[in-house]
Order: structure tokens, then sequence, then C-alpha cells
């Protein structure tokens, strides 16, 4: 475990870095996606391990909770992982992302999944909702890794969007990560240390905005019981790409949650 003398020794490593990322995020989704090389688990993107673990955690839930019949939009999807592992369980799956460089990837790698599909959309901008209801009808959502790295409006405008996605039969699934500790303390437990940062954290650090952790206290905020019924929520584990010498497991404290509209009555 590192001390405070350690973590303190990243700050100057952290801020030159961060001191990189471009001011618009819309920017620097579309220049990280951009210089992505490999993706899975020794790939080049901090969030994609390619492991079948983390979904082991709440695989049940969801298919319990979101309709078999509805297709899903996968809000954030990046290269597709879990586009695709939604395929394999719901009739269709559009997966949407900010970053078009991100859904070109996408697409490449599930060319062999025919009821996949993508296409670049700010799911955070106003009128984003409609446009995703006219284009599916009624759908669940499942939302991974995404509003933790909005900031508090940015959150709340998605989350207004993603009730007009549900309609009257959709459910919404989200997964975030929830590291409690201070940012230092969060880079220290991924690997970084004074010596060194692994090559993910540090084309995070210096290609993308800030995260910041989303639990329930965060998600009580932005889905406010007047607007939205929680059905489930636990903690997760949130497993990474493998960043140390050994090739070893790595994992971050994570919540997930589902939810629906509060005006349908509970076993709708």
């Amino acid at each position: 475990m590192s001390t405070l003398w350690d973590r303190m020794q990243l700050v100057p490593s952290v801020v030159r870095l961060a001191s990189r990322a471009p001011k618009n995020p819309d920017a620097a989704w579309e220049g990280y996606w951009r210089g992505v090389r490999s993706t899975g688990h020794a790939g080049d993107v901090l969030w994609d391990s390619g492991s079948q673990f983390e979904r082991t955690q709440y695989a049940d839930e969801l298919l319990t909770h979101l309709d078999p019949a509805l297709p899903v939009v996968d809000i954030g999807c990046g290269n597709g992982t879990h586009t695709r592992w939604l395929a394999g369980h719901f009739p269709s799956v559009l997966g949407v992302d900010v970053s078009a460089g991100a859904v070109e990837r996408a697409r490449h790698e599930s060319a062999d999944i025919p009821n996949a599909e993508y296409a670049v959309l700010d799911a955070a901008a106003a009128g984003a909702g409609r446009l995703l209801l006219e284009r599916l009808g009624p759908a669940n959502v499942f939302v991974r890794g995404v509003f933790h790295v909005l900031k508090p409006n940015r959150q709340a405008s998605l989350a207004a969007n993603l009730h007009i996605v549900l309609g009257e039969q959709g459910n919404l699934f989200l997964a975030e990560t929830n590291f409690r500790g201070n940012s230092l303390g969060y880079l220290a437990a991924l690997g970084a240390t004074r010596a060194g940062m692994p090559s993910q954290l540090q084309r995070a650090l210096e290609n993308l905005p800030r995260p910041g952790h989303f639990g329930a206290q965060e998600r009580s905020r932005q889905f406010p019981a007047d607007r939205w019924r929680l059905i489930i929520d636990d903690s997760v584990e949130i497993e990474v790409v493998s960043m140390n010498p050994v090739g070893n497991q790595q994992r971050v404290p994570g919540y997930f949650a589902i939810l629906a509209p509060a005006s349908r009555p509970p076993n709708k």
C-alpha cells in the first residue's frame, strides 16, 4: 500500500500529463480513440479488460429486470465490448458513442455480430433521447463507465434523455467505478508510482477528462425518487487491464443499479 509521501510524489507527473488533455471533452475522446492501437486484456484501453469477471456479478440481475423482447442502447459503447455481449441476449443492440473513432473501431470488432449496430451520438445532448426513441421505440438502456466522467450538469442531461428512451417498457442498467479515496490514491491503486506510470494510465491522464466516482449517493442525486424507481443496486468490482509486471488481475471498487421510471407500476 502506498504511503501519503509516495502519493504526493505523483503530483508533478499528474499535473504535467493532465495539462495536455484537450479542454473540449468531445475532442478529448476523439483524440483518445484515434490513438488506440489494441484493445482487450493487454491493450491500450484502461477500462477494457476483455474479462467476463465483472459481468458475472450483475448478469443475472440485468437479464431478470431488462425486458428480453426489447432492443438495448449501449451508451458510451467505446469499442463495443459490452455491445457484443448484450447482442447475445437481446434482439438488437445499438451502441452509441460521442467519438467517431470509437464507433469505427466498434464496427470493425463487431463485423460478425449481425444484431449489433453503432452510431455517433452525444447521448447527453439536447434531443438525443427523442432521436433514440424515434429510431428504436421503447428500449432498455445499458450504461457502463459514463456518469463518473461527466460533470453534474451533463449527468443530469444524460439521465433526462435516458428517461425518454425507456418509454413505457424499458429499464436502465448502470455500472460505474466508485473509488472513494482521492485521485492520487486511485492512481496509486492502479499502479502509478514515483518511478513510473503504466502506459494505459498515462494515456488516459494526458487525453481524457478527469474522472470522479459514482455510487449510491451520486445516483440518488441524478436519479431522484420522484422521477426514478430503484429496482436493485449493489457494489461491484470493475476489472481493468493488467498494468503490473506479472500480469495479475487488477480491480477497482464499483457500483451498479437498475432503475425504471417512477411513473410505471413496479410489476411492469
